[in-house]
């Protein structure tokens, strides 16, 4: 079960003018399920993405590069159940022939739609299969389908992941929202995941890469379930721009302040829910490295403690090992760093002091907070004023489990 993430409701969710989404069974695993998702895309909008930084990236990671790369995207096709990724060239032919067959029933050029697949790796795209369910996912094409297309897009997710909200641009309401999915193989730069997120707001197309980049760098890029990073982790935002306000074009005016922290806030729920359903997750846990010389130290620091097999263990047990995370601090790759600095607390426990046990600390507080289903690990390192903030989730049993029998 996910920890403490409800499904979402799709009167939850706002519609977004100038996007329809349909979703068909098209059978490309597995039998009797949603695995096929077409998001159609009115004129005049602007798209960006941003993607995996693993070098063996999947093949439509790399169509989708070299697509936005000329603009005026109007089509997303996206398939579960097979990611199209170490498949050679065949992979790239049939990721171009995935895009080929939606522009030719929407009337487009085959660069204007973007492709996506997660699944798994190294069997070829079953192209027919798509082409044959295009017509359903077509027909089904709504405004209002967003719910779906958040279970449309699950692999070994166990909910949907979806929100909205709303900003207030020039006394105009614009409507956000978007959807992930992701549960296994995450890691930041990217997690095994694929995000989409939509608003209505009038964003100049000059701002929409920068937007991205700035969206996944204080969300998507701050989790991690298991450390591996995926070959086919995509990010697209998508301004349609039919809000009636003047255009924003820049990130730091009021509006555009406005737009991010709303977009920020869905990113970072979507991210945070990808986490809370990590495989066999029976916990949420926040790392909070603070008194860094900078950011990047100390995000060095939260993912080394995040990745730990043996923390994320330990707290699966609720065992207050908690030498464990002492020690993912040492080996963090911080070189001039002083232990004799360094404080560590769970949630409102403080455990070590000026690198060593606190006098005060007893062992059955600290399992107390390891009990909780969520909490907080915070780490002072005493050497400055930076602090950064990374997402995770336990190990159990079941992530095994999960992960040796993916395929079968």
């Amino acid at each position: 079960m996910p920890v403490n993430l409800p499904t979402p409701l799709s009167g939850d969710l706002h519609s977004i003018p100038g996007i329809r989404i349909g979703v068909a069974e098209a059978g490309i695993r597995k039998a009797h399920r949603r695995d096929l998702t077409v998001v159609l895309i009115d004129p005049g909008a602007s798209v960006a993405g941003v993607f995996t930084q693993n070098r063996f990236c999947a093949a439509p990671v790399q169509v989708c590069r070299e697509h936005l790369e000329h603009g005026d995207i109007r089509a997303m096709v996206i398939n579960t159940g097979n990611a199209n990724a170490g498949t050679g060239e065949d992979g790239l032919k049939r990721a171009r022939a995935t895009c080929a067959a939606l522009a030719r029933k929407l009337e487009l050029a085959p660069r204007q739609v973007l492709p996506f697949s997660t699944g798994v790796i190294m069997e070829p795209l079953p192209v027919e299969r798509i082409e044959a369910g295009l017509p359903a996912a077509l027909a089904d094409a709504k405004v209002d389908n967003w719910l779906r297309a958040a279970e449309g897009i699950m692999t070994t997710d166990t909910v949907p992941k979806a929100f909205s909200r709303k900003a207030r641009v020039d006394g105009v309401d614009v409507a956000i929202t978007g959807i992930s999915k992701g549960a296994g193989m995450i890691r930041p730069n990217m997690a095994t995941m694929l995000g989409f997120m939509a608003t209505d707001a009038r964003i100049a197309p000059s701002l929409m890469r920068q937007l991205a980049v700035e969206l996944a760098e204080g969300s998507f890029n701050r989790v991690t379930v298991d450390g591996d990073t995926s070959t086919n982790d995509s990010f697209v935002v998508i301004a349609t721009n039919q809000a009636a306000h003047a255009p924003i074009t820049s990130l730091d005016s009021p509006a555009g302040r406005a737009v991010k922290a709303a977009m920020l806030e869905v990113a970072r729920q979507l991210a945070q829910a990808i986490v809370r359903d990590g495989e066999g997750a029976t916990k949420f846990i926040t790392v909070r490295v603070e008194g860094g010389k900078t950011g990047g130290e100390c995000r060095k620091v939260a993912y080394a403690i995040a990745h730990s097999p043996l923390v994320k263990t330990a707290f699966f047990a609720s065992d207050p090992n908690l030498g464990r995370i002492l020690a993912a601090v040492g080996y963090a790759g911080i070189d001039d760093l002083d232990q004799s600095g360094i404080d560590l607390y769970l949630d409102d426990v403080h455990v070590a002091v000026k690198g060593g046990r606190h006098p005060g600390y007893r062992e059955q507080d600290g399992q107390r907070v390891m009990k909780q289903s969520e909490i907080t690990v915070r780490v002072v390192l005493g050497r400055g004023d930076a602090a950064d903030t990374v997402w995770t989730c336990d190990f159990s049993h079941d992530y095994v489990s999960i992960n040796a029998d993916y395929r079968s």
